[in-house]
């Protein structure tokens, strides 16, 4: 009897440790929804400036190599490889962008862009102008690179 107890008990705990093993997903689109909307803003409007031949070839906060001629951005809070479209209120022009540092450090500007985007959107004479961000992708920020 304590043979055939100690064996329905081995099976018992082998099978709860087995259902931890089962694959779920991440997220629910309900939660993550939710993530977004508490966490991070998915639609933001404010000032964009763009940042070039200074930073061009220095390592950025998520650790590659800003390229000014690649579809890039700074944001202070988004995870890094999120995807944002940015457009230009003045002219509605708009790109996407992908986020691969951290910044703009001036109180006033929500977005940092590489050249390439701001002349995209036609940023280059004034040096900033009002922007709206819309989250695309959220990106995981646990990656450094696409």
């Amino acid at each position: 009897m304590i043979r055939n107890l100690s064996y329905y008990t081995g099976i018992l705990v082998c099978s709860f440790l087995l259902t931890g093993c089962v694959a779920s997903p991440r997220f629910t689109s309900e939660k993550f929804i939710r993530e977004i909307d508490e966490t991070y803003s998915t639609v933001e409007e404010g000032i964009a400036s763009y940042y070039a031949d200074e930073f061009n070839g220095r390592q950025t906060s998520n650790g590659e190599t800003y390229d000014m001629y690649q579809m890039t951005a700074a944001h202070r809070t988004l995870p890094f490889n999120s995807r944002v479209r940015v457009t230009n209120l003045g002219n509605r022009k708009s790109v996407i962008v992908r986020i691969n540092d951290r910044g703009p450090f001036k109180d006033d500007r929500i977005i940092d862009l590489s050249l390439a985007a701001a002349k995209s959107l036609e940023l280059i004479g004034s040096g900033t102008g009002k922007v709206k961000l819309e989250v695309v992708e959220l990106g995981d920020s646990s990656s450094k690179k696409p």
